[in-house]
């Protein structure tokens, strides 16, 4: 199949629709909007239902009662509407519902800016709404991976009857790149015995309802579902990580910095690798396993505060010292990255 050129949004678009998703509800704030306008169009095209709610609220909402249904639902936002799905999110997850939700991150705290981010990790990673919960967050690093990672996002989603977040960003949803599109995959709204639908007389209905309050083996249910997904979703690119003496970790754009970093170290005869995590939760703690000559771990993100720092430590065991390497405004340089990583080894005395 030929390749075209796509934006990074209107690719995260086109590939739901070829996933089978018919179903999408949302608003628009930048720089997501691509995604809700594209499909604004071709939603119609293939036969399905396009909504612009009135808030972000409605639009998570709405999707709940699409995904309570059968189908393949779809929203997406960023930064504060982004915020705004969390309770939502809260009860896709104690609905058992499947659902797919793109975040495309934006600087900033409160109504912040339109600028590339990945200030959301915490918010994707930690359950952002109230209760005990994770979701399945998936993080993209090219145009060519919105693509494929929706097909994946939809699939897990079933698979385990829960709601998968797809961590993208304004760098990767803005850039054009080639692309090659999958084929057109039909979902069969009626395949799944717990959808809700209508029913004859005296069939007995279906319903959607809170299981934390009607299951009282909910709990068993919850951890048996989170350990399935640890044990066997985790999923990371190791990149010059099996003999490098600092390993970068990275995802999303800030991954192919790194990875440019690495290059350019090598090429100075410098031992720099690098592990990209695609599953941001369940975290890739068993990609570590293979850093048999690391010496110091350095995550590179764009935000202040780093907020994959624990993530990478509790993966180590705490048994390596884990720097952060961080932007707010623009892009880390690989030439920065290479600098901070030698002064990690120099402070260790390596």
């Amino acid at each position: 199949m030929s390749k075209q050129l796509m934006k990074g949004n209107e690719a995260l678009a086109e590939a739901a629709l070829r996933a089978g998703c018919r179903f999408y509800s949302g608003y628009p704030i930048t720089p997501q909007t691509e995604i809700l306008e594209y499909l604004a169009k071709r939603m119609d095209e293939v036969g399905g239902t396009f909504v612009q709610t009135e808030s972000e609220l409605a639009g998570i909402n709405m999707l709940l009662g699409a995904a309570a249904a059968g189908a393949r639902a779809l929203t997406s936002s960023a930064g504060p509407g982004f915020s705004l799905k969390q309770e939502g999110i809260s009860y896709l997850v104690a609905a058992d519902l499947p659902a797919v939700i793109i975040d495309v991150m934006r600087i900033g705290t409160g109504l912040g800016d339109i600028a590339q981010s990945q200030g959301d990790y915490w918010q994707l990673t930690r359950g952002g709404g109230h209760g005990d919960y994770h979701t399945i967050v998936l993080a993209p690093a090219s145009v060519q991976e919105n693509c494929d990672m929706m097909e994946t996002a939809f699939d897990l989603a079933e698979k385990y009857r829960h709601p998968v977040l797809v961590a993208s960003d304004a760098a990767i949803g803005q850039m054009v790149e080639a692309v090659e599109l999958k084929e057109f995959k039909e979902h069969d709204i009626n395949q799944y015995d717990w959808a809700i639908r209508g029913c004859k007389a005296g069939q007995e209905p279906r319903k959607i309802q809170n299981i934390y309050y009607t299951d009282p083996e909910y709990p068993e249910h919850l951890r048996a579902k989170y350990d399935a997904i640890t044990a066997t979703e985790q999923r990371w690119e190791s990149y010059y990580a099996e003999d490098a003496d600092v390993v970068l970790v990275a995802y999303g754009i800030s991954s192919r910095i790194s990875k440019e970093a690495v290059n350019m170290a090598r090429a100075q005869g410098i031992k720099l690798g690098l592990i990209r995590p695609i599953t941001l939760w369940p975290f890739p703690v068993k990609a570590f396993e293979t850093c048999k000559n690391v010496k110091a771990f350095m995550t590179v993100e764009i935000n202040i505060l780093g907020q994959m720092v624990d993530d990478v430590k509790l993966a180590v065991d705490c048994k390596y010292p884990v720097g952060f390497c961080g932007t707010f405004f623009g892009l880390p340089e690989p030439d920065v990255i290479i600098e901070q990583a030698l002064a990690m080894l120099e402070k260790e005395g390596k």
